[in-house]
């Protein structure tokens, strides 16, 4: 890889932008794309799908066989509330390939112990989350069903690139959540993309169970980022 290409690839990385690197397998010219000047195209599909998956691939072109490989930031999950389900989800997420952080400023629930090798904050989740910096490959799930926790934090992410948000409660509680968010002053469409009740309808009932279908809605969306928002 040629000096200039590199420099431009370790830039991406550092400051976290998806990029796709091809290689004509023949030739050895090198070319680095990046999403949103992609167009339309086979290659530009192709490349669109290496991200989505994230996962190298082949495709034959006029030109040869080329080598498409994509250079995603790493997934996040942050998690407001350290709950039952949030011990779950926690350590599920982070065999999915998850940098977790759990986010609770209360003291008897945000303890180190309950949550080995996950980063663990007292803060306020508003605050928290603001420091996090939340980019598209950020997922979002609130967990506390207190609104003075969970509202602040869903204020943040609306505002954010998050690929994914959730939030815990019934359908009359996330109707009550949406009323609250929109008189903060979000739209009816940017509310839309809190997936209320959070998770997949599985009929899930204990704590891990509601995890599994957490995890799965996170990763429907991820991969399948056409699939509505309910």
């Amino acid at each position: 890889m040629k000096a200039a290409l590199l420099s431009q690839l370790n830039e991406a990385r550092a400051k976290k932008r998806p990029v796709v690197l091809t290689t004509l397998l023949q030739e050895g010219t090198q070319t680095l794309l990046r999403p949103d000047r992609l167009g339309d195209g086979a290659i530009a599909e192709v490349a669109r799908k290496a991200l989505r998956l994230d996962a190298a691939c082949t495709v034959e072109t006029a030109d040869g066989l080329l080598f498409v490989q994509p250079f995603n930031p790493p997934l996040r999950l942050m998690i407001v509330g350290a709950v039952h389900i949030a011990q779950c989800l926690s350590t599920m997420a982070q065999l999915a390939g998850y940098a977790v952080k759990v986010v609770d400023p209360r003291g008897a629930f945000a303890r180190a112990s309950r949550f080995p090798g996950v980063d663990v904050s007292t803060d306020w989740p508003d605050e928290a989350l603001q420091g996090a910096l939340l980019d598209a490959r950020t997922a979002v799930v609130t967990l506390t069903h207190d609104p003075k926790l969970d509202d602040p934090a869903l204020d943040v992410a609306l505002k954010s690139e998050a690929f994914y948000i959730g939030s815990l409660g019934s359908r009359r509680t996330h109707a009550a959540r949406l009323q609250r968010l929109q008189e903060l002053g979000h739209s009816a469409v940017a509310c839309a993309r809190i997936h209320g009740p959070v998770g997949l309808a599985i009929g899930a009932k204990s704590p891990a169970e509601i995890a599994v279908c957490i995890l799965a809605e996170i990763t429907q969306r991820l991969r399948q980022p056409q699939v509505p928002t309910p």
